[in-house]
């Protein structure tokens, strides 16, 4: 029987050399379980705070009671409510197979006023000690937790790595060594050197990360460390990462040390990386070399906790890049290309202009025909909405259907923004720039005959249609009629091959479907979508249904 299905396997193969244009058709389920890759996920980002509340009795801390401007203090969420969401089958049933968190270090203690009255940390993006998890978030016992439960559930785990600046100058936060950071000269963003070397915004340290003096640690991390009784530990583990490493003891350094130490310690499986354009680009060639030396590490000491052999996921946030820009970032005066030694992935700024002016075909060709070509081998995560993108593809939910066909279609990875799938508002009355998209999850708006829950039920099973097979995200996309509007997914990867065909726009009803130039008579197949079989009959198959998707796989 093994002969007959290599004889098979090699019949397939020959005949699809012989003809390219048709795909090899074959039975995925037979020949090897789905890989998950990067290139095709359906991630899933979320403000830890905003996300769900799991455990109340850490809502408050640190004295963070002054009132706040709307949305602009934190709400409860933690690492407990997303794990609790993961053993609920939230994000098993949304097709999710990798979680995105805001920052859950330590992150300052007081409060800032820039004019949308007081605004506090909640976000993540404000760290104060890169060596703690925030109590408002919870402890490394609940983070051990979430990767355990997320793993044991096919769910990779990415969090969130802030090395260009720590958070605003407080009353409770003082700011660090002028040789850690600068603090007088804000970014112009006019060119490079003015995007690069400066602070974002008026109070907001930046790290000296070009810098390769000597500094000593910050005084305030000295005397916390101390009254928590683990100055000793801290300084004995900083000691042993640049005696292995040879690192001159450099700010950015101090931070790469304490950022991978999240994933020799929790096997997290990638980061998400803040305000890469604000940073030297070697600073992220470093940063990957150590995250991948971590991963290993970390792989190395805990076999029965590895997943695959998929590498370390570093995606970029180079504000404003775009596909169509392929590897280059343009500040003007000069180009960097961030993919090559630094960037498994890059956020698709360009993705929601795309999916507002292109129609399904013209956007799916022009993604397939970038990541095939000056892309290849890296990746693109795209989006619709996001915590910091002030002009979302749909602010109102008017087109939560359509949204979910672009975003969960298109060749790349997928980032969900929590709420999407739930047509959460992204309008808040009272609320000021970015909080308007930072409202807690809308969990009262699902889970009964609503509105909101029909569309979650459609994203669903698109997202799972998309989980399961990697060709959707990662595979060779190619039309087959432009009305009713058809087209394939094909995938390959070892003795891994998956096909599907899908047709969006058609009519309600009877639909008749060609499929002759993809699968075979006889063949059994599968409607997603609709969950009717058919068999193939001169070509085609019927599906019935008061869908106008269908969503087409081999049984």
């Amino acid at each position: 029987m093994k002969r007959i299905a290599a004889i098979i396997l090699i019949l397939i193969a020959l005949n699809c050399k012989e003809q390219p244009h048709k795909p090899k058709v074959t039975n995925s389920a037979s020949v090897e379980k789905a890989p998950f890759v990067w290139e095709g996920a359906n991630i899933y980002f979320l403000l830890t705070d905003r996300f769900n509340n799991g455990d109340t009795s850490n809502d408050v801390n640190f004295d963070r009671t002054k009132e706040t401007g709307v949305l602009r203090g934190f709400e409860g969420g933690d690492i407990k409510g997303v794990t609790q969401k993961v053993k609920e089958g939230y994000f098993t049933e949304l097709g999710i197979n990798a979680i995105w968190m805001t920052p859950i270090v330590e992150q300052i203690h007081g409060a800032t006023n820039e004019g949308t009255g007081n605004t506090y940390g909640f976000h993540g993006y404000w760290t104060k000690d890169w060596t703690s998890i925030d109590p408002n978030y919870g402890t490394a016992a609940d983070l051990h937790e979430l990767v355990k439960e997320a793993h044991a559930r096919g769910i990779r785990i990415v969090l969130d790595a802030v090395i260009n600046h720590t958070g605003p100058v407080t009353e409770k936060d003082p700011v660090w060594p002028e040789e850690w950071v600068r603090t007088d000269k804000q970014c112009s963003y006019d060119n490079y050197e003015n995007t690069v070397s400066c602070t974002l915004v008026a109070n907001l340290p930046d790290i000296r990360t070009e810098s390769n003096a000597h500094v000593d640690l910050p005084p305030q991390l000295v005397e916390k460390w101390k009254a928590e009784g683990r100055y000793e530990q801290e300084v004995a583990e900083l000691d042993a990462f640049f005696e292995r490493t040879g690192h001159p003891r450099a700010p950015r350094f101090y931070i790469m040390k304490w950022l991978t130490d999240y994933i020799t310690e929790f096997g997290i499986d990638g980061y998400r990386c803040d305000t890469v354009k604000h940073t030297e680009p070697f600073v992220w060639s470093e940063f990957k070399i150590e995250c991948d030396y971590a991963f290993e590490e970390f792989k190395t000491n805990n076999p029965d906790k590895v997943l695959d052999y998929n590498k370390f996921y570093l995606v970029g946030e180079v504000y404003n890049y775009g596909i169509s820009s392929g590897k280059a970032f343009d500040f003007g005066d000069k180009k960097v290309n961030y993919f090559d030694n630094m960037f498994t992935s890059q956020i698709n700024f360009e993705f929601k202009w795309n999916a507002a002016q292109l129609s399904y075909e013209e956007l799916f060709n022009k993604y397939y025909n970038h990541l095939s070509n000056e892309l290849k081998g890296f990746g693109i995560l795209n989006y619709i909405s996001s915590h910091d993108d002030g002009s979302p593809y749909d602010p109102s939910r008017e087109k939560a259907y359509q949204a979910a066909n672009i975003l969960l279609l298109s060749p790349g990875a997928s980032q969900v923004y929590y709420g999407d799938e739930s047509a959460r508002i992204l309008k808040v009355e009272g609320a000021e720039g970015d909080a308007n998209l930072r409202s807690f999850m809308n969990w009262e708006a699902i889970g009964s005959n609503t509105p909101q829950q029909e569309v979650l039920n459609h994203w669903q099973k698109l997202g799972q249609f998309r989980a399961n097979h990697p060709a959707v995200g990662a595979g060779i996309h190619q039309m087959i009629t432009k009305e009713p509007y058809m087209f394939y997914r094909s995938y390959q990867k070892g003795n891994f091959n998956d096909l599907v065909v899908i047709g969006l726009d058609l009519n309600r009803g009877s639909k008749t479907i060609d499929v002759s130039k993809v699968f075979e008579d006889g063949d059994q197949l599968h409607d997603a979508y609709s969950g009717q079989q058919a068999t193939v009959k001169n070509g085609k198959v019927i599906i019935t249904s008061e869908h106008n998707i269908v969503l087409i796989e081999k049984l």
